[in-house]
């Protein structure tokens, strides 16, 4: 952050805490009590190159990546979150982001308990309902939330404090310098005290005026770099946590969607909507865009009345679509590499992987509150752009964006699926249509198949050595279109990633700025090439970087082989970044990389960077025909994970704890986009139905061994981590894959081409019967 010559100082400011120090500008605004802002500026986190035989020249994401975009758009308008004091002692914060289970309301409360002196559990954050005037500053994307949020809270919290302790100086008539704060309370050497509380009404102004300060040095953090139990753990534990479906609207009866039975169909008649209406507890049904809408009761009359409805459907937009025809235009669509192959003087390797759709679905059913009446909308959800739903609601309903009111609310997971808002503007058809509230769900049969998916992609890497080193390392990544119709959170680039041609630029500049080799192999270029609109797509944890590292790291596997090379060592000495060769160390260290394994059983190693952090992972993996051929009732086995060791640099890591959960939640997901978590189209229909025929890893399948290893601070401020252990973990599991069954695999996940282990559910009518064996299917 660039230094700023201190503003002149209202009298009674502290000057104790950072002497000598650069200032940071912000505000105290008008009210009752003390309301506080932050104004920022930004500086990128930089890394240190390692050497390396043929060094590589930077890609566009050593430049400007994704994070500092991100941040960067957003410091315009963060003097326009405030934190606010209140009489009892508590502070309070609206957090503009989503809090889907990451923890960011954890993590935020830290940084305000730090800066203010203040005990974890007097901070109260809330998240913040739609803003508009919060332009770029309302996503929750990319693993920027801490990143970007991390000074101007902080800023705005030291503020706070320093208001509090003029107030104080001015009650007990000494100065400033003499006064300290801890836990809540002001204290003077005299023996005189007084609680925040008692100090918010007079420690507030009654106009908007600009003031600086100082912020605490590293070396002064009590809670910040502190593990930290999340602050909603016990409510979510003992079940008393809020969703939207938790909320007592009044009014909001249960409403779910009959849905067609192919990709995007739309519904064109019904021929027995009397019957269905007349059906018990059912008070309304109406055709919406996107199928047929049922209210009743209760969610249990909700299925019977949509099994019950005979609906006509409209083509979708991949009917007659399959894996097969997919994966055709993919290969139509691959752009050329710049360098040819050369096997005279040099060894090309040429490898081609695929990867198959997967569910983007999150354990929260899909859902949203709305009630619209003539001129307004009021609508709940767990949106992570609600800027831009606001819009698209209001547009929807004919109204004003200012008569839409989006409230948002805590999620049960997301991982990219809550970026879209298909069922809050579902619900705001529906409640517009029925002039009555609605408590809409998604099926999770809805989900498997009219929800978002990670695009199905193939990844081209070409690699040219001689004489022991790389030359030349390029990839080609050719991906099912990924949907960015939410942009960076705002209206204009919504708008501008819904244009024929905009859209395409988008992606490519998504992946030109996330997207990285963390290796000087000479020439090195990626490209992203994008296909068929028709599906529902998104960015699902990483957006593109889990199959692109895995198509990395195996290369980089096959090139050390190629050149003799162990390929952790081979890994280390072509490794670009000093912070990238320390967690590969250590993972080496721990997971005692190289220790002799039993055969069918191997070790594999990777890494990946990512929104200026670095996560590196060993894994142990076992593929013997004991392992792969355990049999569990509708289950899919195979080969097991036995150990992982993960090393995570995330710079400044705020809470060490809520990292290393993140790290383990990443490692799952590697786990089973690797082996097998994938979505088989056929026929316009995903056959996959609900999470009993998505084998995400399961119990048996996770690892028993798991260490994860939160790095020194290596800065000081933090860096992106929600995404950064899935690419790694899922390149990992590859490469021990390959070296424990002596085959590399090139199709992902492993199992994706072997017979369904399931029986799909039929697409009519779209939705199963509730199961009534719960107790049959307890493992």
């Amino acid at each position: 952050m660039e230094a700023q010559d201190p503003a002149p100082q209202p009298a009674g400011t502290d000057t104790g805490r950072g002497l000598g120090r650069r200032r940071f500008l912000g505000y105290v605004v008008a009210a009752p009590t003390l309301l506080v802002a932050a104004q920022v500026e930004q500086t990128a986190l930089a890394s240190t190159p390692a050497a390396a035989a043929v060094p590589s020249l930077p890609e566009p994401a050593d430049l400007l990546d994704l994070t500092t975009l991100l941040t960067t758009a957003a410091l315009p308008t963060s003097g326009l979150i405030s934190i606010q004091l209140n009489a009892d002692g508590t502070a309070t914060f609206a957090l503009p982001r989503a809090e889907v289970g990451q923890g960011i309301t954890t993590s935020t409360a830290m940084l305000i308990a730090e800066e203010l002196d203040i005990p974890l559990a007097q901070v109260r954050i809330t998240l913040a309902d739609a803003r508009p005037e919060l332009l770029f500053n309302q996503l929750t994307g990319a693993s920027n939330t801490t990143v970007s949020t991390y000074t101007p809270v902080r800023i705005a919290a030291a503020i706070a404090r320093q208001r509090l302790l003029a107030a104080a100086a001015a009650r007990f008539g000494v100065p400033v310098s003499t006064l300290t704060t801890a836990a809540g309370v002001v204290s003077a050497p005299n023996g005189q005290h007084a609680d925040y509380g008692s100090l918010a009404a007079a420690a507030a102004s009654q106009s908007t005026i600009q003031v600086a300060v100082a912020l605490k040095q590293r070396a002064d953090f009590k809670v910040i770099g502190t593990a930290q139990q999340r602050i909603d753990a016990l409510d979510i534990v003992t079940g008393r946590k809020q969703f939207a479906m938790d909320l007592a609207i009044p009014g909001a009866l249960p409403t779910m969607v009959c849905r067609p039975p192919t990709v995007n169909g739309t519904p064109r008649s019904v021929q027995n909507l009397a019957a269905v209406q007349a059906m018990p507890g059912v008070t309304d049904v109406v055709t919406i865009a996107t199928g047929v809408a049922v209210r009743a009761k209760t969610f249990g009359q909700c299925i019977d009345a949509v099994r019950a409805l005979q609906v006509t459907w409209g083509p979708g937009t991949e009917d007659g679509s399959s894996d097969e025809t997919v994966l055709q235009e993919l290969k139509a669509a691959e752009l050329p590499f710049a360098v040819p192959p050369v096997n005279l003087l040099a060894h090309t390797i040429d490898t081609t992987f695929t990867f198959a759709f997967a569910s983007n679905t999150a354990l929260e059913p899909n859902c949203a509150i709305a009630d619209v009446r003539p001129g307004r909308a009021e609508v709940w959800g767990s949106l992570k752009s609600p800027i831009v739903a606001q819009a698209a609601i209001a547009a929807k309903l004919g109204l004003l964006p200012s008569a839409v009111t989006v409230h948002v609310t805590q999620g049960g997971g997301s991982f990219g699926r809550k970026l879209f808002f298909d069922a809050a503007l579902e619900a705001a058809e529906i409640s517009q249509l029925m002039g009555k509230p609605v408590k809409l769900m998604w099926h999770r049969t809805d989900e498997f198949r009219q929800g978002r998916t990670h695009p199905m992609s193939i990844s081209r890497v070409r690699a040219v050595h001689a004489l022991g080193q790389v030359l030349s390392f390029e990839q080609r990544h050719t991906s099912v279109a990924t949907d960015f119709s939410h942009g960076l959170g705002e209206v204009l680039t919504a708008l501008v990633a819904k244009l024929p041609v905009g859209d395409t630029a988008f992606s490519e500049t998504i992946f030109g700025l996330s997207q990285q080799t963390p290796y000087n192999f000479g020439l090195t270029t990626q490209l992203l090439s994008e296909v068929d609109k028709g599906f529902n797509t998104g960015s699902m944890r990483g957006i593109y970087s889990p199959n692109v590292r895995c198509a990395q790291e195996l290369m980089v596997d096959q090139l050390a082989a190629a050149l003799g090379a162990d390929p952790y060592q081979f890994r280390r000495q072509s490794l670009k970044d000093t912070r990238a060769v320390a967690v590969l160390d250590q993972v080496a260290q721990l997971g005692s990389w190289g220790r002799t394994m039993a055969p069918g059983t191997a070790q594999g190693i990777a890494l990946h960077p990512e929104y200026h952090s670095v996560a590196a992972v060993l894994v142990e993996i076992d593929c013997t025909a004991q392992t792969t051929g355990r049999q569990i009732p509708d289950a899919y086995t195979g080969p097991r994970v036995t150990k992982v060791v993960c090393a995570v640099d995330a710079g400044l890591a705020v809470n060490p704890l809520g990292l290393q959960a993140q790290m383990m939640g990443g490692i799952m997901d590697g786990i089973a986009l690797a082996l097998s978590s994938g979505l088989h189209l056929s026929n316009g229909v995903f056959q996959e139905g609900s999470w009993d025929n998505y084998f995400y890893t399961r119990q048996w399948n996770t690892p028993p061994e798991l260490q994860i290893v939160v790095m020194p601070p290596s800065g000081d401020t933090p860096g992106g981590a929600g995404e950064l252990a899935v690419g790694a973990a899922m390149a990992a599991v590859a490469c021990a894959y390959a070296r424990a069954t002596g085959t590399m695999p090139t199709s992902f996940p492993i199992n994706h081409a072997a017979p369904l282990a399931f029986d799909p559910l039929p697409t009519s009518p779209p939705i199963p019967q509730s199961p009534v064996d719960g107790l049959t299917r307890a493992y």
